[in-house]
């Protein structure tokens, strides 16, 4: 069993390490991350410049590109032997609902999704690492289950882990995505020589966050496990959209 490691806070995030930890023994890894925090980057690629892969003291693969990039390379040529599977995180701070749309560690399982196996994507809710050996522990058990599951290929599995302690947490819940609300407005700055920028500002609350999505099992105290899938045709919508095309003929 071949793992391709990758995240998107960065070759030196606490994550990562965590992460590659939890599977090391598990599985020949490789771990490839950007050089520094892509958070945000989604499932951009870098093509306006070249990418230069620079194996770290530790046998980590830091990358001038986004957490896609890193993956992207890994599948494609880089490595001797191609990865059986991509794990993506662990990420700080959750990636919930609509945040799948942006994140880079989502991004970066999805990326493996050409692989036969599942891809997982690992994210802990909070910008801390104290309960860091809680999802540490959760990766590795759904890594190492993942050859029982039978799913259709370019499945990523998004898993959320609770800001608790291992004991504390009641379990495992499949879920789907919740939605955010709007997200507050971009916090304007003006810089020491009058020039205005923006920062974007934090992700909206839960809107749609009842039982059944990830929103409510993390805060209920669970693993949050939902499968995605690249496929976002929206088939219900044929129904109303093939009459109206129709009607512009």
């Amino acid at each position: 069993m071949r793992i391709l490691i990758s995240n998107d806070d960065g070759v030196a995030a606490p994550g990562l390490a965590a992460l590659h930890a939890a599977l090391a023994d598990y599985a020949e890894c490789t771990v490839i991350a950007p050089d520094q925090d892509k958070s945000g980057a989604s499932s951009s690629l870098t093509l306006d410049r070249p990418l230069h892969p620079t194996t770290l003291p530790n046998g980590y693969i830091s990358l001038n590109g986004t957490p896609t990039d890193c993956v992207h390379l890994g599948l494609n040529g880089l490595l001797p032997h191609v990865a059986d599977l991509v794990v993506s995180g662990i990420n700080l701070g959750a990636n919930l609902g609509d945040d799948v749309l942006y994140s880079g560690t989502v991004a970066a399982a999805l990326e493996g999704r050409f692989l036969t196996r599942p891809a997982f994507a690992f994210s802990l809710l909070s910008r801390l690492p104290d309960n860091l050996p809680t999802a540490a522990y959760f990766a590795r058990k759904l890594v190492e289950a993942h050859e029982q599951l039978d799913l259709p290929p370019r499945t990523v599995l998004n898993v959320n882990i609770p800001n608790l302690p291992l004991e504390h947490v009641r379990g495992i819940q499949l879920t789907r995505l919740g939605h955010r609300a709007r997200a507050a407005a971009p916090v304007k700055v003006v810089n020491p020589r009058g020039k205005e920028g923006y920062w974007i500002s934090v992700a909206g609350d839960a809107e749609d966050g009842g039982p059944g999505t990830d929103f409510h099992a993390v805060m209920q105290g669970f693993v949050s496990v939902t499968p995605l899938q690249l496929d976002r045709t929206f088939l219900e919508g044929f129904t109303s959209l093939q009459p109206w095309l129709e009607g512009l003929l």
